[in-house]
C-alpha cells in the first residue's frame, strides 16, 4: 500500500522561502504541522518508499564545528528527498580567510536551493540568513539548537501521544540546548523544569522569552536546584553533556560543579513509572548519565537521533520545496 503525503491547511501553506533560525521562527501550529510531515516521511522510509519532493534540489552545508548526526542526517535526508547535499567546511571556503559573510551569502544564492550552518556564533548564522535569498537552516549555534528540539518534539509525540500538557524535566549545564527546549516547550504548551547549578543557569533573555510563549500555550517553565525534587512527575527525564563543545579547558571546573546532577537510575527512579529518558547525543556514561539509564528500556536516545533524520527532511520539504 502506497502511502500518500496528506496536504497541510492552507493557513500552514506559507513555510517555502523562510529560514529556520530558531524555534519561534514558527508557530506552534507550523510546528504541529511539521511534525506531521515528518511522521508521514519516517512512515514512508519504513515501508520502503521513495519521496523525491526536493528532486533537483542542493543543499550546501556549512561546518564550523565537528558533527556526527547533523551531517549525517541532513545528507542523507536530502539525498533520500531527491536532492544533493555539498559538505562545505568553513576552513575551505573564503570567510576562512575573511570574506564577508554577507558575500558569501549572496554568493552561495546563486547556487543553491538551501544552507544548512553548524557554528558557534548566533549572530553569524542570523547575518548569513538576513543576506541570502534562499532559506538558511540553522544546524547549532552556541546559543541555540532549533533542529534537535524539532526532533525531540517528535520523539515525545511519539512516545507519549501529545506534546501539551506533558512535564519535562532538564537536567544539567544551561546550554544551546536547555534555551532551545525552553523555546519548544513554552510553544507547544508543555511544562518545563530545568535543573542546573547555580551559576549555570540559561539565558535569562531566553527564559524571558520562553515563559511569554508559556503563558500563551498554558504552559510552565519552571527552575528547580535540586534533582529529586526536579524530576518528580516527570514524564520525560533529559540531560546534556556537561562541557559543550568549545568548553573543554573547563572540564574539570564543570565535573565538579555538576557531580550531584548525574543521572542515576535511583534518581531516574523519582520520575513517573512509565517515564522516557532522553540525551541529544553523544553522551558520557559515567559523567551526566549512569549506563544503567542511557542503556536503559526506558531511553529513546538512538530513536531521538534517528528521529533528526525525519524532522529535518519534513524542514528541508517545507523550506525548499
Amino acid at each position: 500500500m502506497t502511502i500518500q503525503l496528506k496536504e497541510a491547511p492552507n493557513s500552514l501553506k506559507s513555510l517555502a522561502g523562510r529560514d529556520f533560525l530558531t524555534l519561534e521562527n514558527f508557530k506552534k501550529e507550523e510546528i504541529l504541522s511539521l511534525l506531521d510531515l515528518a511522521e508521514q516521511l519516517k512512515a514512508k522510509r519504513k515501508a520502503g518508499e521513495e519521496e523525491h519532493t526536493l528532486k533537483g534540489k542542493t543543499l550546501g552545508m556549512i561546518f564550523e564545528k565537528a558533527s556526527t548526526r547533523t551531517r549525517v542526517s541532513f545528507e542523507a535526508g536530502i539525498y533520500q528527498l531527491g536532492g544533493n547535499g555539498i559538505f562545505l567546511s568553513t576552513k575551505d571556503l573564503q570567510i576562512g580567510r575573511g570574506e564577508p559573510i554577507a558575500d558569501t551569502a549572496k554568493v552561495l544564492s546563486g547556487y543553491l536551493d538551501g544552507i544548512m550552518i553548524r557554528t558557534y556564533s548566533q549572530e553569524m548564522v542570523e547575518e548569513l540568513a538576513a543576506n541570502a535569498s534562499i532559506p538558511v537552516i540553522n544546524g547549532l549555534t552556541d546559543l541555540y539548537h532549533p533542529c534537535q528540539v524539532l526532533a525531540d518534539l517528535l520523539t515525545i509525540k511519539e512516545q507519549k501521544g501529545a506534546l501539551n500538557g506533558i512535564n519535562i524535566t532538564y537536567i544539567g549545564d544551561g546550554n544551546n540546548m536547555a534555551n532551545s527546549l525552553m523555546i519548544g516547550a513554552g510553544l507547544m504548551g508543555m511544562n518545563l523544569t530545568v535543573c542546573a547549578p547555580v551559576g549555570y543557569a540559561p539565558s535569562e533573555a531566553i527564559v524571558t522569552k520562553a515563559k511569554q510563549h508559556a503563558s500563551i500555550s498554558g504552559g510552565k517553565i519552571i527552575f528547580e536546584t535540586l534533582p529529586n525534587e526536579a524530576v518528580r512527575n516527570a514524564d520525560v527525564v533529559y540531560t546534556d553533556v556537561w562541557a559543550s563543545m568549545g568548553q573543554e579547558e573547563e572540564q574539570k571546573q564543570r565535573i565538579e560543579a555538576f557531580q550531584h546532577y548525574q543521572v542515576t537510575a535511583e534518581l531516574f527512579a523519582l520520575a513517573k513509572p512509565d517515564a522516557t529518558f532522553m540525551h541529544c547525543l553523544p553522551a558520557h556514561r559515567g559523567e551526566e548519565v549512569e549506563s544503567a539509564v542511557i542503556d536503559g528500556e526506558q531511553s529513546v536516545v538512538f530513536e531521538q537521533a534517528e528521529n533528526r533524520l525525519h524532522a529535518q527532511k519534513a524542514l528541508m520539504t517545507e523550506l525548499m520545496g
